[in-house]
């Protein structure tokens, strides 16, 4: 994470429950999903997790550490050590990192394009039609429409 965005850069903030932890966001995301996947259901503790995908410079922690769980090999979750909020989720060599839309400030800013995982998702949890489909991760397969991908729809 940055010491801080340019200033003439797109700006979001957000943070967790208690307000211990706060980030800034700086540009435009990558992406946006939601994700069906058993880890992310175990870790929120909810049937999806919206996330929104940034560059790794691009996002700056302002106030507290989050703390830091491995909950795959190379996977970083991080979430407030106070209020249990999760915030981040990271692959350790890749150049991005998603946070989680909902601890966004303003979340309808960056609704989700996508989502992911539906091979995992609950059978009472029902799919978004509006939204790219993907059985997987959108890194490693097909779309399952014939739509736009999801970085398309962010425009």
């Amino acid at each position: 994470m940055t010491a801080g965005p340019a200033p003439d850069r797109l700006l979001s903030e957000g943070g967790c429950l208690c307000g211990a932890v706060r980030y800034r966001l700086a540009g435009a995301p990558t992406s946006s999903a939601l994700c069906h996947c058993r880890s992310c259901r175990r870790a929120s503790g909810a049937p999806t997790v919206a996330w929104v995908t940034f560059a790794r410079r691009d996002v700056e922690i302002l106030a507290g550490v989050p703390v830091r769980f491995e909950s795959s090999p190379g996977i970083v979750r991080q979430f407030c050590g106070r209020c249990g909020s999760p915030l981040i989720y990271e692959i350790v060599r890749e150049d991005s990192i998603d946070i989680t839309t909902a601890s966004l400030d303003d979340p309808d800013r960056f609704p989700p394009a996508s989502e992911v995982w539906l091979a995992h998702r609950l059978g009472w949890q029902p799919a978004q039609a509006a939204l790219l489909h993907f059985e997987g991760s959108s890194q490693t397969s097909e779309a399952n429409t014939g739509g736009p991908t999801a970085n398309d729809r962010l425009a």
